[in-house]
């Protein structure tokens, strides 16, 4: 049968030297040649540096989706302006143009043969 092994015997001893290496400051020759990245606590943080740089993907590409949306919003303001002021003046020309006397001007224009009535219209009571 297998004994257990006492708290003592599980227990490694990392040879100071050793992990002295492995905390010292990187330098440039190492990121250029990337034996930074054989580097035991580097390689523990892998998996959280691809996990930031996927957020930072996701937050620039939603900067990007924003700026596009907010450009959209801005034209589609200016082109409620334009259609709003091209509204009152299509409406201002209609009133102008249903006036009594420019309606006659035009019947008269365009020679229809109509008359304006002299006699006042009447309201018929029951």
């Amino acid at each position: 049968m297998a004994k257990a092994k006492s708290k003592e015997e599980v227990e490694e001893f990392i040879d100071p030297k050793i992990e002295s290496k492995e905390y010292k400051k990187a330098s440039i020759k190492e990121l250029i040649d990337g034996t930074i990245l054989t580097r035991k606590t580097l390689s523990q943080q892998l998996p959280f540096i691809f996990f930031l740089s996927f957020l930072a993907a996701i937050y620039i590409g939603n900067r990007y989706h924003a700026e596009k949306v907010i450009r959209g919003m801005t034209k589609l303001q200016q082109e409620v302006v334009d259609l709003r002021a091209e509204s009152i003046t299509t409406a201002s020309e209609l009133m102008f143009i249903s006036k009594q006397s420019e309606v006659i001007k035009m019947v008269n224009q365009e020679q229809l043969g109509l008359e304006e009535s002299t006699t006042p219209p009447i309201k018929i009571k029951k």
